[in-house]
């Protein structure tokens, strides 16, 4: 990380992060400092506790992903500052709100008024005169918008309704700009909107793996990043239609409610009711769509980070699952029209035999993948078996049972165990695979990492990773 701060930004960094961590700002900014020099977390945690004041690994690895948000939100700080200072546009206040903000949405709230636009309607509208029709039906709440329009008609504003709706953009406008209300109706949304997916019609067979989302609604805040995903997948290939939306009935005059209450309405009086409705407008045109964007980016990064978590949890228990130890092994990866592919294995991993098995549809030789079966267990003394679990895993083993029933007297029937493939392809296709089997076919590759990966799971694994 290139350290360009200035320093009162550091210091505020540093002070929000020490909030964060439940650390004292010293101790952030020795740690910034190390990071800086091109130190690592593992690397601090472990030889710089001295430095740091003790902060740990867990502590120093949300520094590290704070520390590159706050940085970027500190160089869109002032970029936004310099944008509106350069328009001759900012005030104290302004730049107090500005400082104050403490995320990268609310900074962006607060400059969208400041924002360089394309040409909108509202720009239109203002350019047609039309500013002032609003004004005076904010103003004047008993007059009828209607009769007040009939002054702006011209060439360029053929009809009093053309000159309403040009009020109406100008307001809709305004009211997209407003930070605190963006604000809000991003609170309610978060904590009211619901995540609905319907079928699109026809598309129910193609999408069958999904059924299970084709009439499916639940809360956006409690969805887990599981379900999350497919319906994004789904949505992605154009399965489902998704929705992201409070609820119908009751959240969406909650939503325009509060749009309305920005404009200080009250019942009765033809300018309120005008008023009203433009706050209706602007919910279905502006925020509901604007909204939907900001919590579907955020469900997204929501579930991918569920989705790493996991991923890492099942890696770590994978990785640490007790080994079976230096024991005969036949390893079976599980096939339907290509064949079970088998490879034994001594008690130190050396490859002893392969065979292809074909027990199963098309070729339907169940004897002849029996008689191999039981001739590598007799010939290897093989103790275990270990059965991959993907496609015709339970068929598989249901076979191997079967076969151990026909062992011949004296003969040990192995223990047959089902163990996760994983990376097997991944390991199979790559280059350390190809270095030690260089005259061994590729899926058979798979069935020898199998084999090893029950004897001794964190060997056999740790060596897929560099490929993925």
């Amino acid at each position: 990380m290139a350290q360009t701060d200035s320093a009162p930004v550091q210091a505020r960094i540093a002070q929000t992060i020490a909030t964060d961590i439940a650390a004292k700002p010293a101790q952030v900014t020795a740690a910034i400092g190390l990071l800086d020099g091109g130190a690592t977390v593992p690397f601090v945690a472990r030889y710089r506790k001295e430095v740091t004041g003790g902060l740990d690994d867990t502590q120093l690895r949300q520094l590290s992903d704070r520390l590159g948000y706050l940085r970027e939100m500190e160089a869109r700080r002032e970029t936004i500052l310099n944008s509106i200072r350069e328009q001759g546009k900012l005030t104290d206040d302004l730049a107090r709100s500005i400082a104050r903000a403490e995320s990268k949405a609310t900074l962006e709230d607060i400059y969208l008024p400041f924002k360089p636009k394309r040409r909108t309607k509202a720009m239109i509208a203002r350019e047609n005169g039309l500013e002032p029709l609003l004004r005076a039906i904010q103003e004047d709440r008993s007059a009828t918008p209607e009769a007040l329009a009939e002054g702006y008609v011209t060439e360029a504003v053929p009809t009093t309704k053309d000159a309403l709706n040009g009020a109406r953009d100008i307001l809709t406008e305004e009211l997209s700009e407003n930070a605190e209300l963006l604000g809000t109706l991003r609170d309610f949304m978060r904590a009211e909107a619901f995540i609905a997916a319907r079928v699109v019609p026809g598309k129910e067979e193609a999408g069958a793996k999904f059924s299970d989302y084709f009439d499916h609604r639940e809360k956006w805040a409690d969805i887990p990043g599981h379900r999350a995903l497919a319906i994004l997948r789904a949505a992605k290939e154009e399965i489902v239609t998704m929705e992201i939306a409070p609820d119908p009935e009751t959240g969406e005059d909650r939503a325009i409610g509060q749009i309305a209450a920005t404009l200080d309405t009250q019942a009765g009086r033809p300018g309120d009711l005008w008023l009203r409705d433009v706050a209706r407008w602007a919910w279905r045109v502006k925020f509901s769509v604007s909204l939907y964007v900001d919590l579907l980016g955020e469900l997204r990064q929501r579930a991918h980070d569920e989705a790493i978590k996991v991923f890492a949890r099942n890696l770590h228990d994978l990785l640490l699952a007790a080994p079976a130890g230096p024991r005969a092994t036949l390893g079976l990866d599980p096939g339907i029209r290509t064949g079970v592919k088998a490879a034994v294995v001594d008690a130190t991993g050396k490859l002893l035999e392969t065979a292809t098995l074909y027990p199963f549809q098309p070729k339907m030789d169940l004897r002849g993948a029996e008689t191999k079966i039981i001739d590598m267990v007799k010939r290897h003394g093989v103790e275990l078996i270990a059965i991959g679990n993907g496609t015709a895993s339970r068929e598989t083993e249901r076979m191997v049972a079967d076969t151990l029933k026909l062992l011949p007297p004296g003969v040990r029937a192995p223990t047959k165990v089902v163990v996760s493939e994983a990376g097997a392809s991944v390991y199979s296709a790559s280059e350390l695979a190809a270095r030690e089997f260089p005259d061994l076919d590729v899926s058979l590759r798979g069935a020898v990492s199998i084999a090893r990966r029950l004897q001794d799971p964190l060997a056999e694994l740790v060596k897929i990773e560099p490929q993925s």
